[in-house]
């Protein structure tokens, strides 16, 4: 199916979306992107339905057609002080804030959104699969954060976060388990299903 490329025709909107909040680990990462009305691509879609190949052959396209884009982050200090929720906002809030053309209006992937920026929104639930610019932000959001936790695996090897990406997989869990949490752990997270005997 393909995305709609607008929910108004002749604004400019800025798909946004975050990757990252169900991870145990590393900061939450959200995109925005601003789309040419006449943006068409077949394959874009929820970053989530997408190969990795096909998700790192649309980051140029989406960086070169796109009238701008931004990627921002939230740490784990701010997810751990805040909440992920309100973490998730911030990144958000950051990437919007940082794009080099104003949107006029944000398109949310989600139900709700909390913002201090003065620009008209709409959540849009599952948007990532409705609308091209928040599908593609989410693209941006997901390969940088992914490439971000493959760098932090070498760092800190035996959670398996090169390819689970933080996500509380078996072999990430299994980690935590034989050798305890990292300094990129989030203590606000129960880490383990019952808590075994970790600590920070």
């Amino acid at each position: 199916m393909k995305l709609s490329p607008y929910l108004e025709a002749n604004r400019l909107e800025a798909g946004c979306d975050e990757v990252g909040r169900g991870c145990l680990c590393g900061p939450v990462v959200a995109a925005a992107v601003i789309l040419p009305n006449d943006f068409a691509n077949e394959i874009i879609n929820d970053s989530k339905k997408l190969s990795k190949g096909n998700r790192e052959r649309l980051i140029s396209e989406i960086k070169d057609k796109s009238i701008a884009w931004a990627v921002a982050e939230a740490s784990v200090e701010e997810i751990d002080q805040i909440n992920i929720l309100n973490a998730s906002f911030l990144a958000m809030n950051r990437a919007i804030e940082a794009l080099k053309t104003d949107p006029e209006h944000l398109l949310i992937d989600g139900n709700k959104f909390k913002n201090n920026l003065n620009i008209p929104y709409d959540c849009i639930i599952k948007g990532d699969g409705k609308y091209a610019s928040i599908a593609a932000a989410s693209i941006l959001a997901k390969v940088h954060r992914d490439n971000l936790m493959a760098e932090y695996a070498k760092e800190y090897p035996g959670y398996g976060w090169e390819k689970n990406a933080g996500y509380p997989t078996r072999q990430h869990r299994q980690g935590i388990l034989e050798l305890g949490p990292t300094p990129i752990h989030r203590k606000s997270f129960k880490l383990l299903p019952d808590q075994l005997e970790i600590g920070f």
